[in-house]
């Protein structure tokens, strides 16, 4: 059973994130549950990288020293699967936001979406989407987007390693994606979309590895407090 040194001196704990929970709430309830458990009124908690409400798999969250740790693990490598819906696009390229546009997709073929892939290997050209926590001016993009507000995102390079099409059937099509720090697979979905002639959106997502760590095994954060925590 851990100590109260034991979440000071740091630990890493590999969090299975689940549906709607904001990577904050689950930062919140653990440090909550850690400062009872143990009578403590302060310790220091934070994650490794943002994962949507509409996202669920691996957050690490590191405690006490080992939140120094922090920016080595958001520079790691991730890998994520999910699934993008053809035909059709919303403003913040996921379902946080309901369908804008609607496009065909009676001339996509199998054959056509495996081909598309390769044009995102690599080194790319990524616009993040507005409907994310970067800042400008001060302000989140999310403000800014549901202020009605519009404004120029500059692009940034992101590495994608692989990007492997796991199933087909439209509007669905699943996927597994490998890459670098900075990646917004839901950036992935909108363009992956405008290459095909097309639209698309995110309409499931899930991180299942960081750097070496995978979600395999991995508790959710009630199931950790009632395992370590109670």
């Amino acid at each position: 059973m851990k100590t109260v040194e034991d979440f000071k001196e740091g630990q890493v704990l590999l969090i299975d994130k689940p549906l709607e929970w904001t990577s904050f709430q689950v930062v919140n309830k653990l440090r909550w549950h850690i400062r009872q458990k143990f009578g403590i009124k302060k310790i220091k908690v934070g994650h490794a990288g943002t994962l949507d409400p509409l996202a669920s798999g691996l957050l690490i969250i590191c405690t006490g020293k080992f939140t120094k740790q922090i920016n080595e693990y958001q520079g790691q490598i991730k890998e994520y699967t999910g699934e993008f819906t053809l035909g059709a696009t919303t403003p913040s390229y996921d379902l946080e936001t309901e369908i804008d546009a609607s496009f065909p997709i009676t001339h996509i073929t199998d054959e056509l979406i495996y081909n598309t892939t390769k044009l995102f290997i690599g080194d790319i050209d990524q616009i993040p989407p507005i409907f994310s926590a970067l800042k400008k001016d001060g302000k989140r993009l999310y403000e800014l987007a549901r202020a009605g507000e519009t404004t120029e995102i500059n692009s940034r390079k992101i590495s994608i390693a692989e990007f492997e099409i796991t199933k087909i059937n439209l509007p669905k099509v699943n996927f597994r994606v490998v890459c670098s720090k900075g990646t917004y697979i839901r950036s992935l979905a909108y363009d992956f979309g405008k290459a095909l002639n097309s639209g698309a959106h995110l309409s499931e997502l899930r991180r299942t590895k960081i750097g070496t760590f995978s979600v395999e095994g991995t508790l959710d954060p009630l199931n950790y407090i009632e395992k370590y925590l109670s």
